[in-house]
Protein backbone atom coordinates (compact mmCIF):
# COMPACT_ATOMS: atom_id res chain seq x y z
CA UNK A 1 0.00 0.00 0.00
CA UNK A 2 1.03 3.42 -0.31
CA UNK A 3 2.78 5.62 1.43
CA UNK A 4 -0.15 8.35 2.05
CA UNK A 5 -0.24 12.01 3.62
CA UNK A 6 -2.73 13.13 6.03
CA UNK A 7 -3.55 16.84 6.66
CA UNK A 8 -3.18 16.97 9.95
CA UNK A 9 -4.15 20.15 11.21
CA UNK A 10 -6.57 20.75 8.81
CA UNK A 11 -10.46 19.57 9.05
CA UNK A 12 -11.86 16.73 7.20
CA UNK A 13 -15.30 15.91 6.10
CA UNK A 14 -16.80 14.13 9.44
CA UNK A 15 -20.38 12.93 9.08
CA UNK A 16 -21.37 16.34 6.64
CA UNK A 17 -19.35 18.55 9.39
CA UNK A 18 -16.35 19.45 9.90
CA UNK A 19 -14.23 18.31 12.49
CA UNK A 20 -10.70 19.40 13.42
CA UNK A 21 -7.65 17.12 13.14
CA UNK A 22 -8.96 14.65 12.02
CA UNK A 23 -7.07 12.21 9.34
CA UNK A 24 -7.37 12.59 5.50
CA UNK A 25 -6.27 9.68 3.46
CA UNK A 26 -5.79 10.26 -0.29
CA UNK A 27 -5.15 6.51 -2.05
CA UNK A 28 -7.28 3.74 -2.50
CA UNK A 29 -6.45 -0.53 -1.83
CA UNK A 30 -8.40 -1.70 0.71
CA UNK A 31 -11.51 -4.26 0.35
CA UNK A 32 -13.69 -5.25 2.71
CA UNK A 33 -16.61 -7.54 2.66
CA UNK A 34 -19.44 -6.70 5.68
CA UNK A 35 -22.14 -9.33 5.78
CA UNK A 36 -25.40 -9.83 7.59
CA UNK A 37 -27.77 -12.26 8.09
CA UNK A 38 -30.87 -9.31 8.64
CA UNK A 39 -32.20 -6.96 5.48
CA UNK A 40 -30.51 -3.72 5.22
CA UNK A 41 -33.83 -2.42 6.32
CA UNK A 42 -33.41 -4.16 9.55
CA UNK A 43 -32.84 -2.62 13.01
CA UNK A 44 -29.25 -2.41 13.60
CA UNK A 45 -28.82 -1.77 9.81
CA UNK A 46 -29.57 1.36 9.78
CA UNK A 47 -26.35 2.12 12.22
CA UNK A 48 -24.21 -0.47 10.62
CA UNK A 49 -25.06 1.48 7.15
CA UNK A 50 -23.82 4.63 8.79
CA UNK A 51 -20.77 3.37 10.06
CA UNK A 52 -19.94 1.89 6.62
CA UNK A 53 -20.84 4.60 4.52
CA UNK A 54 -18.88 6.80 6.92
CA UNK A 55 -15.92 4.68 6.72
CA UNK A 56 -15.53 4.83 2.96
CA UNK A 57 -16.29 8.73 2.65
CA UNK A 58 -13.92 9.48 5.28
CA UNK A 59 -11.15 7.50 4.06
CA UNK A 60 -11.72 9.21 0.15
CA UNK A 61 -12.58 5.92 -1.16
CA UNK A 62 -9.38 4.47 0.20
CA UNK A 63 -11.69 1.90 1.93
CA UNK A 64 -14.23 -0.09 -0.14
CA UNK A 65 -16.71 -2.22 1.61
CA UNK A 66 -19.06 -4.70 -0.13
CA UNK A 67 -22.17 -5.53 1.23
CA UNK A 68 -23.80 -8.74 1.77
CA UNK A 69 -27.11 -8.58 3.40
CA UNK A 70 -30.11 -10.91 4.16
CA UNK A 71 -27.69 -14.07 4.67
CA UNK A 72 -26.46 -13.77 0.63
CA UNK A 73 -23.06 -14.55 1.85
CA UNK A 74 -23.60 -17.27 4.70
CA UNK A 75 -26.50 -18.35 6.00
CA UNK A 76 -28.00 -17.05 10.03
CA UNK A 77 -25.90 -18.77 12.38
CA UNK A 78 -22.95 -19.10 10.59
CA UNK A 79 -21.44 -15.64 10.59
CA UNK A 80 -19.55 -16.04 13.69
CA UNK A 81 -17.38 -18.94 12.17
CA UNK A 82 -16.82 -16.72 8.70
CA UNK A 83 -15.68 -14.32 10.79
CA UNK A 84 -13.61 -16.10 12.94
CA UNK A 85 -12.00 -18.05 9.55
CA UNK A 86 -11.48 -14.45 7.74
CA UNK A 87 -14.60 -15.46 5.17
CA UNK A 88 -16.60 -12.61 6.19
CA UNK A 89 -13.78 -9.20 7.20
CA UNK A 90 -17.01 -7.95 8.76
CA UNK A 91 -20.37 -8.96 10.09
CA UNK A 92 -23.05 -8.29 12.98
CA UNK A 93 -23.51 -11.14 15.57
CA UNK A 94 -26.25 -11.61 17.35
CA UNK A 95 -25.33 -13.68 20.52
CA UNK A 96 -28.37 -15.13 20.84
CA UNK A 97 -27.97 -17.43 17.99
CA UNK A 98 -24.71 -18.33 19.37
CA UNK A 99 -25.02 -19.51 22.96
CA UNK A 100 -23.24 -22.21 23.09
CA UNK A 101 -19.91 -20.42 21.48
CA UNK A 102 -20.20 -17.08 23.17
CA UNK A 103 -20.84 -18.15 26.82
CA UNK A 104 -19.55 -14.89 28.55
CA UNK A 105 -21.48 -12.38 26.17
CA UNK A 106 -24.77 -14.39 27.38
CA UNK A 107 -23.79 -12.24 30.36
CA UNK A 108 -24.63 -9.32 29.06
CA UNK A 109 -28.17 -10.34 27.79
CA UNK A 110 -31.09 -10.04 29.81
CA UNK A 111 -34.52 -8.23 30.28
CA UNK A 112 -35.83 -5.81 33.06
CA UNK A 113 -32.55 -4.18 34.39
CA UNK A 114 -32.64 -1.15 32.76
CA UNK A 115 -34.71 1.50 30.37
CA UNK A 116 -32.61 2.85 27.64
CA UNK A 117 -31.34 1.26 24.30
CA UNK A 118 -28.76 4.00 23.91
CA UNK A 119 -27.19 3.40 27.24
CA UNK A 120 -27.20 -0.32 26.79
CA UNK A 121 -24.72 -0.20 23.90
CA UNK A 122 -22.56 2.10 26.13
CA UNK A 123 -22.84 -0.69 29.42
CA UNK A 124 -21.73 -3.33 26.77
CA UNK A 125 -18.77 -1.12 25.74
CA UNK A 126 -17.36 -0.25 29.84
CA UNK A 127 -18.07 -4.35 30.42
CA UNK A 128 -16.09 -5.73 27.65
CA UNK A 129 -13.17 -2.92 28.07
CA UNK A 130 -12.95 -3.91 31.96
CA UNK A 131 -14.15 -7.90 32.16
CA UNK A 132 -10.68 -9.53 30.21
CA UNK A 133 -12.48 -12.86 30.14
CA UNK A 134 -15.57 -11.06 27.68
CA UNK A 135 -12.68 -9.41 25.94
CA UNK A 136 -10.83 -12.82 25.23
CA UNK A 137 -13.66 -14.68 23.81
CA UNK A 138 -14.35 -12.54 21.05
CA UNK A 139 -10.46 -11.38 20.25
CA UNK A 140 -9.14 -14.80 21.39
CA UNK A 141 -11.15 -17.48 21.01
CA UNK A 142 -13.34 -16.19 18.12
CA UNK A 143 -10.08 -13.98 16.85
CA UNK A 144 -12.52 -11.05 16.15
CA UNK A 145 -12.41 -7.39 17.69
CA UNK A 146 -15.72 -5.70 18.18
CA UNK A 147 -15.80 -3.01 16.08
CA UNK A 148 -18.94 -1.38 18.63
CA UNK A 149 -21.81 -3.46 20.42
CA UNK A 150 -25.13 -2.61 18.60
CA UNK A 151 -28.67 -3.14 19.96
CA UNK A 152 -32.00 -4.29 18.45
CA UNK A 153 -33.17 -1.02 20.68
CA UNK A 154 -36.80 -2.06 21.79
CA UNK A 155 -38.68 -5.27 21.37
CA UNK A 156 -42.72 -5.00 22.01
CA UNK A 157 -44.68 -8.49 22.64
CA UNK A 158 -46.66 -8.86 19.27
CA UNK A 159 -49.51 -10.99 19.71
CA UNK A 160 -51.88 -12.00 16.99
CA UNK A 161 -54.67 -11.63 18.89
CA UNK A 162 -55.47 -8.64 22.12
CA UNK A 163 -54.95 -9.79 25.85
CA UNK A 164 -56.20 -7.80 28.94
CA UNK A 165 -53.02 -9.11 31.15
CA UNK A 166 -50.16 -10.98 30.77
CA UNK A 167 -52.49 -13.88 32.15
CA UNK A 168 -53.43 -14.09 28.50
CA UNK A 169 -50.35 -15.68 27.73
CA UNK A 170 -51.10 -18.56 29.20
CA UNK A 171 -50.14 -21.65 26.74
CA UNK A 172 -49.54 -19.23 23.52
CA UNK A 173 -46.86 -20.28 21.06
CA UNK A 174 -44.89 -17.03 20.88
CA UNK A 175 -41.28 -17.18 19.21
CA UNK A 176 -38.37 -16.44 21.26
CA UNK A 177 -34.87 -15.28 20.37
CA UNK A 178 -31.92 -16.11 23.01
CA UNK A 179 -33.14 -15.00 26.50
CA UNK A 180 -36.21 -14.03 25.14
CA UNK A 181 -37.42 -17.80 25.79
CA UNK A 182 -36.62 -16.63 29.77
CA UNK A 183 -39.53 -14.06 29.26
CA UNK A 184 -41.95 -15.76 27.81
CA UNK A 185 -41.56 -19.15 29.73
CA UNK A 186 -41.94 -16.66 33.20
CA UNK A 187 -44.80 -14.96 32.05
CA UNK A 188 -46.74 -18.42 30.98
CA UNK A 189 -45.97 -18.53 27.52
CA UNK A 190 -45.22 -21.26 25.45
CA UNK A 191 -41.09 -20.37 23.63
CA UNK A 192 -40.92 -20.98 19.80
CA UNK A 193 -37.04 -20.85 19.10
CA UNK A 194 -37.25 -19.73 15.14
CA UNK A 195 -34.63 -17.86 12.87
CA UNK A 196 -35.91 -13.90 12.02
CA UNK A 197 -36.67 -14.94 8.06
CA UNK A 198 -38.96 -17.97 9.42
CA UNK A 199 -41.57 -15.91 11.30
CA UNK A 200 -44.02 -14.05 8.71
CA UNK A 201 -45.03 -17.36 7.72
CA UNK A 202 -45.51 -19.23 10.71
CA UNK A 203 -47.53 -16.46 11.97
CA UNK A 204 -49.67 -16.71 8.55
CA UNK A 205 -49.73 -20.23 9.25
CA UNK A 206 -50.96 -20.63 12.57
CA UNK A 207 -47.97 -21.87 13.85
CA UNK A 208 -47.52 -19.10 15.75
CA UNK A 209 -49.57 -16.66 18.39
CA UNK A 210 -46.86 -14.00 18.44
CA UNK A 211 -43.71 -13.01 18.66
CA UNK A 212 -40.84 -11.97 21.11
CA UNK A 213 -37.50 -10.56 20.89
CA UNK A 214 -38.20 -8.87 17.17
CA UNK A 215 -37.29 -5.37 17.32
CA UNK A 216 -39.67 -3.16 16.52
CA UNK A 217 -38.55 -1.17 13.08
CA UNK A 218 -37.69 -4.88 11.89
CA UNK A 219 -41.26 -6.27 12.66
CA UNK A 220 -42.32 -3.41 11.26
CA UNK A 221 -40.24 -3.77 8.04
CA UNK A 222 -41.01 -7.78 7.72
CA UNK A 223 -44.46 -6.64 8.00
CA UNK A 224 -45.43 -8.85 10.77
CA UNK A 225 -48.47 -6.57 11.54
CA UNK A 226 -50.50 -7.77 8.61
CA UNK A 227 -50.64 -10.92 10.93
CA UNK A 228 -50.48 -9.69 14.43
CA UNK A 229 -51.31 -6.59 14.91
CA UNK A 230 -51.10 -5.59 18.40
CA UNK A 231 -47.95 -4.53 20.09
CA UNK A 232 -47.53 -4.44 23.56
CA UNK A 233 -44.71 -2.64 25.60
CA UNK A 234 -44.36 -4.73 28.61
CA UNK A 235 -41.64 -2.46 30.43
CA UNK A 236 -39.04 -5.03 29.96
CA UNK A 237 -36.10 -2.16 28.81
CA UNK A 238 -33.41 -2.30 25.48
CA UNK A 239 -33.31 -5.83 23.47
CA UNK A 240 -30.61 -7.64 22.17
CA UNK A 241 -27.33 -6.88 22.80
CA UNK A 242 -25.46 -7.47 19.64
CA UNK A 243 -21.76 -6.78 17.91
CA UNK A 244 -20.30 -5.73 14.75
CA UNK A 245 -17.17 -7.32 14.80
CA UNK A 246 -14.18 -7.34 12.32
CA UNK A 247 -11.63 -10.60 12.01
CA UNK A 248 -8.52 -9.38 14.59
CA UNK A 249 -5.95 -10.18 11.48
CA UNK A 250 -7.76 -8.30 9.07
CA UNK A 251 -8.08 -5.27 12.08
CA UNK A 252 -4.48 -5.87 13.09
CA UNK A 253 -3.27 -5.52 9.58
CA UNK A 254 -4.85 -2.77 8.43
CA UNK A 255 -3.16 0.71 8.26
CA UNK A 256 -2.34 3.07 11.33
CA UNK A 257 -4.57 6.07 9.68
CA UNK A 258 -7.62 3.62 8.71
CA UNK A 259 -8.42 2.43 12.03
CA UNK A 260 -7.76 5.72 13.46
CA UNK A 261 -10.73 6.54 11.09
CA UNK A 262 -12.43 3.77 11.94
CA UNK A 263 -12.00 4.26 15.65
CA UNK A 264 -13.49 7.90 14.96
CA UNK A 265 -16.60 7.15 13.94
CA UNK A 266 -17.29 4.49 16.53
CA UNK A 267 -16.72 7.21 19.22
CA UNK A 268 -19.82 8.94 17.78
CA UNK A 269 -22.19 6.25 17.47
CA UNK A 270 -21.48 5.77 20.97
CA UNK A 271 -21.78 9.23 21.67
CA UNK A 272 -24.42 10.32 20.13
CA UNK A 273 -24.93 8.98 16.52
CA UNK A 274 -26.94 5.66 17.46
CA UNK A 275 -29.73 7.33 19.29
CA UNK A 276 -29.91 10.02 16.80
CA UNK A 277 -30.29 7.33 13.89
CA UNK A 278 -32.16 5.34 15.95
CA UNK A 279 -34.82 8.22 17.51
CA UNK A 280 -35.48 9.38 13.58
CA UNK A 281 -35.94 5.73 12.52
CA UNK A 282 -38.39 4.97 15.44
CA UNK A 283 -40.54 8.16 14.78
CA UNK A 284 -40.49 7.25 11.10
CA UNK A 285 -41.89 3.49 11.72
CA UNK A 286 -44.11 4.57 14.39
CA UNK A 287 -45.66 6.84 12.00
CA UNK A 288 -45.69 3.51 9.51
CA UNK A 289 -47.06 1.32 11.54
CA UNK A 290 -49.83 3.42 13.29
CA UNK A 291 -50.87 4.40 9.38
CA UNK A 292 -50.92 0.44 9.22
CA UNK A 293 -52.92 -0.36 11.87
CA UNK A 294 -50.92 -1.76 14.43
CA UNK A 295 -52.35 -1.28 17.57
CA UNK A 296 -49.86 0.38 20.14
CA UNK A 297 -50.42 -0.95 23.37
CA UNK A 298 -49.13 -1.09 26.87
CA UNK A 299 -49.54 -2.88 30.24
CA UNK A 300 -50.26 -1.64 33.58
CA UNK A 301 -47.23 -0.27 35.85
CA UNK A 302 -48.04 -2.68 38.19
CA UNK A 303 -48.33 -5.34 35.34
CA UNK A 304 -45.15 -4.36 34.70
CA UNK A 305 -43.64 -4.79 38.01
CA UNK A 306 -45.05 -8.38 38.15
CA UNK A 307 -43.55 -8.99 35.36
CA UNK A 308 -40.24 -7.45 36.18
CA UNK A 309 -40.26 -10.08 39.46
CA UNK A 310 -40.78 -12.74 37.29
CA UNK A 311 -37.76 -12.76 35.47
CA UNK A 312 -35.78 -10.76 37.25
CA UNK A 313 -33.20 -11.73 39.26
CA UNK A 314 -33.78 -15.65 38.20
CA UNK A 315 -32.67 -14.69 34.68
CA UNK A 316 -29.15 -13.41 36.04
CA UNK A 317 -28.84 -15.63 38.25
CA UNK A 318 -29.51 -18.17 36.16
CA UNK A 319 -25.87 -17.31 34.26
CA UNK A 320 -24.22 -17.07 36.98
CA UNK A 321 -24.79 -20.10 38.70
CA UNK A 322 -25.42 -22.44 35.50
CA UNK A 323 -23.15 -20.70 32.33
CA UNK A 324 -20.52 -18.77 33.61
CA UNK A 325 -18.79 -22.02 35.87
CA UNK A 326 -18.51 -23.94 33.27
CA UNK A 327 -17.58 -20.85 30.87
CA UNK A 328 -14.71 -20.82 33.73
CA UNK A 329 -15.52 -16.90 34.80
CA UNK A 330 -16.62 -15.51 37.51
CA UNK A 331 -20.36 -14.50 36.77
CA UNK A 332 -21.05 -12.34 39.78
CA UNK A 333 -17.82 -10.06 39.04
CA UNK A 334 -19.08 -9.47 35.53
CA UNK A 335 -22.55 -8.56 36.56
CA UNK A 336 -21.01 -6.26 39.49
CA UNK A 337 -19.51 -4.35 36.37
CA UNK A 338 -22.75 -4.05 34.61
CA UNK A 339 -24.57 -3.05 37.49
CA UNK A 340 -21.86 -0.24 38.18
CA UNK A 341 -22.25 0.84 34.44
CA UNK A 342 -26.14 0.75 34.25
CA UNK A 343 -26.22 2.99 37.28
CA UNK A 344 -23.61 5.25 35.68
CA UNK A 345 -25.52 5.35 32.05
CA UNK A 346 -29.07 4.57 31.85
CA UNK A 347 -30.14 8.09 33.79
CA UNK A 348 -28.09 9.45 30.62
CA UNK A 349 -29.90 7.47 28.07
CA UNK A 350 -32.39 9.03 25.95
CA UNK A 351 -33.65 6.99 22.76
CA UNK A 352 -37.26 6.67 23.56
CA UNK A 353 -39.58 3.54 23.40
CA UNK A 354 -41.74 2.88 20.22
CA UNK A 355 -44.98 3.11 22.64
CA UNK A 356 -44.11 6.38 23.84
CA UNK A 357 -43.55 8.00 20.65
CA UNK A 358 -46.99 6.81 19.74
CA UNK A 359 -48.17 8.63 22.35
CA UNK A 360 -45.85 11.65 22.93
CA UNK A 361 -45.29 10.30 26.75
Amino acid sequence: MQRREFLKNSAAVAGGAFTLGAPSIVSAATSLKFDSYVSDSAGPSWTDRWYLDELEKRTNGEVEVRRYWSGSLNKVGEHLAAARDGTSEMTLIAPGYYQAELPVTRGLDWYFRMNRADALQRVCRETYEKFDPLRAEWEERHRSKVLYWTTWNYAPLILREPIDSLEGLKGKRIRGYGVATDVIEALGGTAIPMAAPEVYPALERGILDGVYGFDFVTAVAYKLHEIAPNFYDIGDGPHGTSAVIMNKAVYDGLPDDIRQVSDQIVDEIYDHKFAEIYGEVLERYVDTAKAEGVQMNTISDAEKERARGLVQPAQVNKWIENVAPKAGVDGEEMQSIISDAIAKYDPEGVLRRPYEIATGS
